[in-house]
């Protein structure tokens, strides 16, 4: 019998085989996704974890929902906010520094929003964070900033940010190191607690670092 995953990795382990199954099943754009009902039998999991995975998907513009007819993989490509940025960008060879302060701006707005609504900051997904770094010692860089903001519902703050994240080349797609496990945890428990100005020092303290890697590379 196999055993039930830990609530405190759900939703992550769910996201990831979300995405496993797109490219698994071949599944193209404007191509239908399994029902809440079906991904929950086939990852055993909660339907309310489900529809969390899914709407995190969705506001990354991965997918859409239509109401009555399913969840589609969507284009993101059709946005035209990824031809404006790549021209800012193709023109302006040093703005690199612009599109790192633009970034922590939403992400900084983010932590803020956050802070001041007890219903956002007493999310699970902040201890199911938590947990997962207890246990494992390591998280993604980027699941921490991308929660913060799918969990304002700002949909196109996500977006913005993942272009960003993006032309700016910044590692979020590493494991945090070692240096970073305290930081990292003490950033999410105050989060979790909404204490807005300790969160923020931990958020600089951590990011300093995240960004130091892309400098060291360049040298």
């Amino acid at each position: 019998m196999q055993k039930p995953k830990p609530p405190s990795k759900m939703f992550l382990d769910i996201v990831g085989e979300l995405k496993s199954i797109i490219k698994e099943e071949g599944i193209i754009t404007g191509g239908k996704l399994p029902s809440e009902r079906e991904l929950a039998e086939r990852l055993q999991a909660g339907r309310s974890t489900i529809r969390e995975a899914l709407r995190s998907l969705e506001l990354l513009g991965l997918i859409e929902t239509r109401r009555g007819e399913g969840t589609f993989l969507a284009d993101f490509k059709k946005h035209q906010l990824v031809e404006v940025l790549a021209a800012f960008i193709m023109q302006q060879p040093d703005s690199i520094s612009d599109v790192q302060k633009t970034r922590r701006i939403h992400e900084k707005a983010a932590i803020v929003s956050v802070c001041k609504d007890s219903a956002l900051h007493t999310l699970p997904v902040w201890e199911s964070l938590l947990a997962k770094i207890e246990l494992d010692g390591e998280i993604l860089r980027e699941d921490v900033i991308r929660e913060m903001i799918v969990a304002t519902g700002n949909r196109l703050s996500l977006k913005i940010w993942f272009l960003l994240k993006q032309y700016s080349k910044v590692p979020f797609d590493k494991m945090t190191g070692v240096s970073e496990k305290d930081i990292v945890k003490s950033l999410l428990e105050n989060l979790h607690q909404g204490t807005e100005e300790k969160t923020l020092e931990a958020y600089s303290e951590w990011i300093e670092l995240v960004e130091g890697e892309r400098g060291e590379k360049e040298e």
